[in-house]
């Protein structure tokens, strides 16, 4: 090939000034499949990978809203419409103070290869605002999303877009949106994931993100004839992917020491049971308080303005938080401690180091891309139920997501076996995303 990753990603980097955790993620991907790109003319010839670093639409807007105090707010509303080869849009919908276009950008970009992944029929998409539901009332928060929707209503449909939760979108934020929604457009249709189950959503939605990411890392170590069971576990983060990742670690016989927030971590070396995970639900999806609390609660350890990543004694860590939450300096204690199993729960939450140093060591890594896969895949799963008029029992659901998850571990690995780079689950990720994406783009032309 004429051009370098580094000429490729100057190109990109010009064109999108400022974006860096949009450069970040397209580094990550470019880097892999630069050997695919060297094996299949056809794909380069056609510029493929130019396009698809570009969103084929970008849908930016103001959000004016009234809060409690007759004070007349604005935030920014976005929805990134990234590449709908291979299916409608899907992503999620983030509220937080940290979103830009950049980050959206990334966060779109990694949904395609992710959803592509799932073998279901979605597109990749994603959106949000700078608004911060943390501190707000309920009709505050309902304020804000019937004013989001208002505008996001036009860009969206069951066959179109169907956005979903992501940080600071719960279930609460889902009703306020789809109400509005459906008062909009004068229909009840699947436009929205992470519904109740009472009004069109899937069992298991909530939980499928966290359990998902450990169903993957029992796979990898299947691989290696091991098993989670028994094993000491280091979760970061305390929302949904937390919780749920911990419910699944004790469900399959592991013991999780660790949850954290932006204030600090906890350690519990008894470990964290249902009973406490409950407790941990009620705290942070009900009281919204901190996770300081739990350590007052059941008299553990709590590090406050610190992460989980020194903890000594563990052989798994599952960073389920934020995006570049470990860095190359957490990824040496994680070594140095004898962690060999990482699974991301959370969005590109390693740095590019970390990273390296995973990959360099040949642990047990699991990207984000794959391994928190779950969560748009039940999603897809919560679509089909909705398409067909049905519901689904909460086994069937799980059974489903498990099989799902299966599959995409079976595919990176033997893609990564495939493209000369055996055990490498970032490279098998991305090229097996890369390559059904970029085949469904040859078959429909330049558009």
């Amino acid at each position: 090939m004429s051009e370098s990753v580094a000429a490729f990603m100057d190109r990109v980097v010009a064109r999108s000034s400022g974006e860096t955790e949009f450069h970040q993620a397209v580094h990550e991907v470019v880097e892999s499949v630069w050997p695919a790109l060297e094996r299949h003319a056809e794909i380069r010839k056609a510029n493929v990978l130019d396009r698809m670093v570009e969103p084929e639409r970008v849908i930016l807007f103001r959000v004016p809203w009234v809060d409690d105090q007759g004070v007349v707010r604005v935030n920014r509303g976005y929805r990134v419409e990234m590449n709908s080869a291979i299916g409608p849009y899907k992503g999620g919908l983030r509220f937080h103070p940290s979103v830009t276009l950049g980050l959206l950008k990334f966060l779109a970009f990694e949904q395609v290869y992710k959803n592509a992944l799932t073998t279901l029929p979605m597109g990749g998409g994603k959106g949000g605002s700078d608004f911060d539901p943390k501190g707000k009332s309920d009709m505050e928060v309902m304020r804000f999303c019937q004013s989001f929707m208002s505008e996001l209503f036009r860009h969206i449909g069951d066959h179109t877009d169907i956005p979903a939760g992501d940080i600071g979108v719960g279930g609460r934020e889902i009703g306020f949106l789809f109400g509005q929604y459906k008062k909009l457009s004068n229909e009840f249709a699947g436009v929205l994931t992470g519904k109740n189950v009472n009004w069109g959503g899937s069992l298991i939605r909530p939980e499928s993100t966290g359990y998902g990411t450990v169903y993957f890392a029992e796979e990898m170590l299947k691989s290696r004839d091991q098993s989670i069971s028994n094993k000491t576990c280091i979760v970061s983060g305390s929302g949904n992917v937390s919780q749920f990742a911990v419910e699944n670690i004790n469900r399959l016989g592991g013991k999780a020491v660790t949850l954290s927030d932006s204030d600090g971590f906890i350690y519990d070396e008894d470990g964290i049971d249902q009973e406490k995970i409950e407790w941990v639900k009620e705290l942070k999806n009900v009281r919204r308080g901190r996770i300081r609390e739990y350590a007052e609660m059941f008299g553990c350890e709590y590090h406050e303005g610190r992460r989980p990543w020194g903890v000594e004694g563990a052989e798994c860590a599952f960073p389920c938080a934020t995006q570049n939450e470990l860095n190359g300096e957490d990824a040496k204690r994680l070594l140095a401690n004898g962690v060999y199993v990482v699974a991301e729960g959370a969005n590109m939450p390693s740095e590019p180091d970390a990273i390296r140093q995973f990959v360099d060591q040949k642990i047990l890594y699991g990207p984000g891309k794959a391994a928190n896969a779950g969560g748009v895949a039940t999603s897809g799963l919560e679509m089909a139920q909705n398409a067909g008029f049905t519901t689904w029992t909460r086994d069937e659901v799980d059974q489903r997501l498990l099989k799902i998850m299966v599959n995409i571990h079976r595919n990176c690995q033997q893609t990564a076996e495939e493209y000369g780079t055996p055990g490498n689950y970032v490279n098998g990720a991305n090229i097996a995303g890369f390559l059904k994406v970029a085949r469904a783009m040859l078959d429909q032309g330049v558009v």
